[in-house]
């Protein structure tokens, strides 16, 4: 599909990654050169608007994942490696940019979904199994997959955890739809090996059928040592939680995104920094309109401003570009949109279809969704 010229360059650079690239012809001669990450650590937007360029062709460049599972939960370590998980009890990992991937699936796994991976490193990662009761479970692993530790099993009937969000390689929460009228936090102090639930009393109250939607591992995020969001939906409003003590007291705010409908709300949450954080959803079914579908906030949360021009449907997943202050990815079932002004307007560049969508600090972005889909942005 065909982008603007201002996202395509955008784009391209994006997609080439921290690379040295030849010199512009009208380049000043006293500039810096080359801009590379490695090397200058100039953030992405400095890199394009001086307009170094590589190819109007960059986007999803879809890999061989060998496997039919839909998957929604993504870790993106680096431009090589990278961790999804999804149906049938599925994890997956590659180290050499997509060529391979090796079936690191938990034994005995099988009847679980997966629904999110959070990776502490190349070798270490936390999955989450989604389902009411036994079915949401935590399994670890620091072995690259090769061996996996079950270490939490909800004995809860009336919980179901949708997302994890790690503060630190030790720090992270997580998160169940309401119990008792309240959203339940998980806590972890050592690294996901062992988990206990949070007391209520710091939580506000949920709406009537509010819930937090397990569609790409974003439900739940992070920023910092402390903070964290939630995105809920299902209610009459679509709301924002946030905690700044990791988890233990959280505020709340209204969305402009669709809501009314337990098909509608906010899906995914992405954050830049503590002040600026990207939130992106609408309705799930493909047969309905998802106007106002986008939404960014510049307090942390506290108000959120709709988008002039939002992705043109439902969109289940975002991420925030590393080393940049504007530009961000959004991905759904029909398409991926680019922003180039911090969640002002977005550019769709592709119609394939992704659930969920992550990028790692050499700017290495992956997109992963159904019958095995995933992907990696490139020339």
């Amino acid at each position: 599909m065909a982008l603007a010229a201002g996202a395509a360059a955008a784009l391209a650079t994006l997609a080439a990654g921290p690379v040295a690239v030849a010199r512009p012809a009208n380049t000043p001669t006293n500039a810096t050169f080359p801009p590379t990450y490695a090397t200058t650590h100039a953030p992405a937007r400095d890199v394009l608007s001086a307009a170094w360029l590589t190819t109007p062709h960059a986007g999803w460049r879809l890999k061989d994942s060998g496997s039919t599972a839909r998957f929604r939960g993504l870790a993106a370590v680096s431009r090589t490696t990278a961790w999804a998980a999804g149906t049938a009890g599925t994890v997956l990992r590659t180290h050499d940019g997509g060529k391979h991937w090796s079936d690191i699936s938990p034994p005995g796994a099988g009847a679980l979904e997966f629904r999110d991976i959070e990776a502490l490193d190349a070798r270490r990662a936390v999955v989450l199994a989604i389902g009411e009761g036994a079915a949401s479970r935590v399994f670890r692993t620091e072995d690259a997959g090769a061996t996996w530790t079950e270490s939490f099993r909800n004995p809860d009937p009336r919980a179901f955890y949708d997302c994890l969000t790690f503060f630190d390689r030790r720090h992270g929460i997580g998160l169940s739809d309401p119990v008792d009228g309240k959203y339940r936090i998980l806590s972890t102090g050592d690294g996901g090996r062992s988990w206990r639930v949070e007391p209520s009393d710091g939580m506000p109250p949920a709406q009537q059928g509010e819930a937090a939607f397990a569609a790409s591992g974003q439900c739940l995020v992070s920023s910092g040592s402390r903070d964290a969001w939630i995105a809920t939906g299902g209610a009459a409003t679509a709301r924002v939680l946030h905690t700044a003590d990791r988890g233990r007291t959280w505020s709340v705010a209204d969305t402009p995104l669709p809501a009314g409908d337990p098909a509608r709300g906010v899906f995914a949450l992405a954050v830049r920094d503590r002040g600026h954080a990207l939130a992106v959803g609408g309705d799930y079914r493909p047969d309905q309109p998802s106007p106002h579908a986008a939404a960014a906030s510049d307090d942390a949360g506290a108000t959120w401003t709709p988008a002039v021009e939002p992705p043109k449907a439902y969109r289940s997943g975002a991420a925030w570009l590393p080393h940049s202050h504007r530009l961000a990815l959004a991905v759904g079932p029909s398409g991926s949109d680019l922003t180039l002004d911090g969640g002002r307007t977005w550019h769709t560049f592709d119609n394939g279809s992704y659930d969920t969508v992550d990028c790692a600090p050499d700017l290495g972005c992956w997109a992963a969704g159904e019958r095995g889909r995933i992907a990696r942005l490139e020339p």
